[in-house]
């Protein structure tokens, strides 16, 4: 599998990968600051309690190095991934029964001298008990949780504990069963909200692809199936008159199907360039509003009032383009639209940052649309990186009567 790179992921991958990377974390946290520091302040300075003393912390190193497999899956089946191997969930409960009872074995012989011990009694459910508490219902976790409480309560009391050390023991398990629920449930909760949100996003997005896809065959329908109907029924006339050597009137039909064709074909073009719903004010307040709702910080500046409608439609696609390229390439914090009005020309400028190596350069088939739309009217598009990490798009397009104006290059072949 291929390694990808840390600016190549989205950001609920990162989220996720920070999420495992604290969750593997902790727990080596919790050894040194639990289990190794009980230990070194409470045990004796014997050979028996040195000796049970490595053996625990040699389980306690072996329950967090399993415990960061064991969690990695125990998410993923949380997230709906796949199972946990039924294999690797009994060696951590096992390892977690020996560490139980290392921890007996120190306080039967006598090897402790304080009550530190309860701090490595406090971490030594956590590795297992946090990758569990992804694996079980809560409910379930918790009645489990309860019995194990109850199982070491009645070992101590078996080894002569008095009550209130066994009152200390029970609360010190619950408080690392309600530990291990809170930090790694909730955790994986906020991820798998985080995740359902990012499907949602997406299933939003095809939807709206699809909304496109029905708004521009309701067109297409509109604008050809009226017209090939007349063209048919003016084709089968024209080729009764002329079977009846009514010439003259079957050249004029024809000519009226020529004229409807090639309106058709002019009609077909203004539905496949978008040009019926392109509106550069729409656009913009879209752009600013879809920008800021994914996080990004996004300045708009300048009016499109009183710019000629084709202007618009044409400038509205650069908006779109653009604003497709900064959610889709790269991790932009921020992003700048700026409209400039002057006299001969109309300048629209999106500069933007985090653009990464994937970023669509001047050759993009996008960019290379949009410069079709603009010739049309005698435009320029610019495209591409401006310095590390900042891309920026600038369309250009003269006004009416500004000195040359635009003139609509009409293609000749159908399409």
């Amino acid at each position: 599998m291929a390694r990808v790179r840390w600016r190549d992921r989205s950001k609920i991958e990162r989220v996720e990968w920070q999420s495992r990377f604290t969750l593997a974390a902790v727990n080596w946290l919790f050894l040194l600051a639990w289990s190794g520091s009980g230990l070194a302040g409470s045990l004796r300075g014997e050979s028996t309690a040195f000796a049970l003393g490595i053996a625990l912390v040699v389980v306690n190193i072996a329950q967090c190095l399993v415990a960061g497999r064991h969690t990695g899956l125990a998410l993923d089946q949380y997230l709906g991934r796949g199972k946990v191997p039924r294999a690797l969930t009994v060696t951590a409960g096992a390892l977690t029964v020996v560490a139980f009872a290392l921890i007996a074995a120190i306080v039967a012989t006598g090897s402790n001298r304080s009550g530190l011990i309860a701090m490595p009694l406090l971490f030594a459910p956590m590795p297992f008990g946090g990758a569990y508490s992804l694996m079980v219902p809560v409910r379930r976790f918790v009645r489990e949780s309860a019995v194990v409480i109850a199982v070491v309560i009645a070992v101590s009391a078996a080894l002569g504990h008095a009550s209130t050390s066994l009152f200390a023991e029970g609360a010190v398990l619950a408080l690392g069963a309600a530990l291990a629920l809170g930090s790694y449930r909730c955790s994986a909760w906020n991820l798998s909200v985080m995740w359902e949100s990012e499907k949602a996003r997406e299933t939003k997005a095809l939807l709206a692809v699809a909304e496109e896809r029905l708004r521009f065959g309701r067109d297409l329908h509109d604008v050809m199936g009226r017209n090939l109907a007349v063209v048919a029924l003016k084709s089968e006339l024209a080729v009764q008159l002329a079977r009846r050597g009514r010439t003259e009137a079957a050249v004029a039909q024809m000519v009226e199907v020529q004229r409807i064709a090639q309106e058709s074909q002019k009609e077909v073009r203004d539905v496949v360039r978008g040009y019926r719903e392109a509106d550069l004010t729409v656009e913009l307040a879209g752009a600013q509003g879809v920008l800021d709702a994914a996080g990004v910080t996004c300045t708009v500046t300048g009016s499109p009032a009183g710019l000629p409608d084709e202007v618009q439609a044409a400038l509205g696609w650069v908006v779109r383009e653009a604003t497709t390229n900064v959610l889709r390439h790269g991790d932009a914090k921020s992003c700048r639209v700026e409209l400039e009005t002057g006299t001969e020309d109309v300048v629209l400028t999106v500069e933007n940052d985090g653009a990464g190596d994937g970023a669509e350069t001047g050759s993009g088939s996008g960019l290379a649309g949009l410069r079709e739309r603009l010739a049309v009217l005698d435009g320029e598009l610019d495209a591409g990186p401006v310095r590390k990490g900042v891309f920026l798009v600038r369309a250009r397009v003269p006004l009416p009567g500004a000195g040359t104006a635009p003139v609509r290059r009409e293609q000749e072949s159908a399409r």
